[in-house]
C-alpha cells in the first residue's frame, strides 16, 4: 500500500467535518474533564451507522458462533476459507478506513481515540477472543455499540512494566466461586467503565513462586460488591480520556465471570491473551503518532506562511526550513508504518510482539520530537495554551509510556531478534 484510497480520503473528509463541528469547539471542556468523552464518541458512531453496524456484525458472529457450537464444532475453530482478523474481528478489508478515523481523531483529540480504543480493542476484543459463547452474548452487543464503556484492567501501583511478575491483584478459590482482592492503576476509562477486564493472579498453595503464578481474566460490571471505581486522576496530557484506579476487596465472582470460564486454556493462560493485546495496541500508537505529527506538520506549515519577522516570513528562514524539513520525514516514516499495519491486518495477522514494540517505540519517540519541535517553531506563542501545539506536545509525550514505556520496548524488539522471546 503506497496511499490511502479514493474512499479512505472521502471518509477523512467526513470525519474532518465532524470534529470540526462536535470536537473542536469541545476541546476545552474535554480537556479540563468537564465534559467526559463518552457522549461524544456515541454520536460519531450514530453520526456514520457505526453503531448499527456494528450491532448487525455481533449479531451475526453471535449466530453464526451459536450455529457452529450446535453443529458440534470445538470452540475457536475457524469456518473453512475463513480468515481472521486482529484478534478475531472481521474487518472486511476497512482496516485503512479505521485507521484513517483514528488518525484524524488523534490530531485533535488523543484523549477521545484512547478512550474509544481501550473500550473496543482491548475490553471487547479479548472477550471476544477469549469468552465463551454466553460471555460473548453478554457484553459484546453493548460494548460493540458503545452503549456500554469498557475498562481493561491490568497495571498495578508496584507492576507497571512488569505486568505479570510484579502482580499482587489476587483471586482465591471460594467453593464454585472466587474472591478477588486488589488494586489496578492508571486505567483507562476506570472512573466511568460500565464492563471490566481485570487480570489477577491465582493465589494457590501448590508451592509456585508468586511471580510465576497463572494469570487469570475476569469480566465486571460496576456497581458490584466490594468494587471502587475511583475519581479520575489529573494528568498531563490526553486528558480527554479519564484514567483512574480500581479497588477490589473480597469481589465475588462467579465462574461465568472467569473469561473462557475455565482455568486450563488451550492458547494459554491469562497471559497470552494480554501478550495478544498488547500487540494490538502497540501496533496502533504508529496511527496515533501519525495524527499528532499531520496536525502539528500541517500548523507549522500555515504558522511558518503567516508569522513574519525582520520584515518576511519566517519560513524563508533555513532553521525553520530544517524543521519544516524533518516534521515531513517523520511523517512519512510513520505513514508507512501504519501503511505495514494495514497490510498485516489485511492477511489475518498480528505482528509479533517485537514487531509491534518497534512500530511503538518509533513512532511515538517521532511525534513526541515533532510536538516539541513544533511548540519550538511557534516560540512564546506555542508555550501558550491558546495555541494547539502546546496540548499536542503534552498528548505526544503520553505516546513513549503509554501501552508500555518506551524503555521495555526495546527489551521486547531485543528478545524478537535474539529469539528468546515473544
Amino acid at each position: 500500500m503506497l496511499d490511502w484510497s479514493e474512499t479512505d480520503l472521502l471518509i477523512r473528509d467526513a470525519i474532518r467535518e465532524f470534529i470540526d463541528k462536535e470536537i473542536r469547539p469541545n476541546v476545552d471542556a474535554l480537556e479540563s474533564g468537564q465534559l467526559p468523552p463518552y457522549d461524544i464518541i456515541r454520536k460519531l458512531f450514530a453520526s456514520f451507522g457505526v453503531d448499527t453496524m456494528a450491532s448487525e456484525a455481533v449479531t451475526s458472529l453471535l449466530e453464526s458462533q451459536q450455529a457452529r457450537a450446535e453443529a458440534g464444532e470445538r470452540p475457536g475453530t475457524k469456518p473453512k476459507g475463513k480468515k481472521s482478523g486482529a484478534l478475531g474481528f472481521e474487518l472486511g478489508g476497512q482496516e485503512s478506513l479505521a485507521l484513517v478515523v483514528i488518525s484524524e481523531l488523534a490530531g485533535v483529540s488523543l484523549g477521545i481515540v484512547a478512550s474509544m480504543g481501550v473500550s473496543l480493542g482491548l475490553t471487547a476484543s479479548t472477550i471476544l477472543s477469549k469468552g465463551t459463547l454466553a460471555q460473548k452474548e453478554r457484553w459484546l452487543p453493548g460494548l460493540a455499540t458503545f452503549e456500554k464503556v469498557g475498562a481493561w484492567a491490568i497495571t498495578e501501583p508496584d507492576s507497571g512494566s512488569d505486568a505479570f511478575g510484579g502482580m499482587k491483584t489476587t483471586v482465591r478459590r471460594d467453593g464454585d466461586k472466587y474472591v478477588l482482592n486488589g488494586q489496578k492503576t492508571f486505567i483507562t476509562n476506570g472512573p466511568y467503565a460500565d464492563t471490566i477486564v481485570v487480570y489477577a493472579k491465582l493465589d494457590e498453595e501448590d508451592g509456585t513462586p508468586a511471580r510465576d503464578r497463572r494469570v487469570l481474566t475476569f469480566v465486571l460490571d460496576s456497581g458490584m460488591p466490594g468494587l471502587t471505581q475511583g475519581k479520575p486522576f489529573a494528568k498531563m496530557g490526553m486528558k480527554s480520556s479519564p484514567t483512574g484506579e480500581l479497588f477490589f476487596d473480597n469481589v465475588v465472582l462467579g465462574r461465568d465471570r472467569l473469561l473462557g470460564a475455565t482455568e486450563q486454556h488451550t492458547g494459554g493462560d491469562g497471559k497470552d491473551s494480554a501478550r495478544e493485546s498488547f500487540s494490538f495496541e502497540r501496533m496502533g500508537v504508529a496511527a496515533l503518532s501519525l495524527g499528532i505529527i499531520e496536525e502539528c506538520h500541517r500548523l507549522c506549515v500555515d504558522y511558518a506562511k503567516s508569522r513574519t519577522l525582520w520584515g518576511q516570513e519566517i519560513g524563508r528562514f533555513q532553521l525553520i526550513q530544517l524543521k519544516l524539513a524533518e516534521m515531513e520525514i517523520a511523517r512519512i516514516n510513520v505513514r508507512n508504518m501504519v501503511f505495514r499495519t494495514i497490510e498485516t491486518l489485511r492477511a489475518g495477522k498480528l505482528p509479533t510482539l517485537a514487531e509491534a514494540s518497534a512500530m511503538k517505540l518509533y513512532s511515538s519517540r517521532a511525534a513526541t520530537e515533532v510536538a516539541m519541535e513544533a511548540v519550538q517553531l511557534f516560540g512564546g506563542n506555542g508555550y501558550m495554551a491558546e495555541y494547539r501545539v502546546e496540548q499536542l506536545a503534552r498528548d505526544a509525550k503520553s505516546l513513549m509510556i503509554y501501552a508500555g514505556s518506551n524503555e521495555i520496548q526495546v527489551t521486547h524488539i531485543a528478545k524478537g531478534l535474539l529469539g528468546n522471546g515473544r
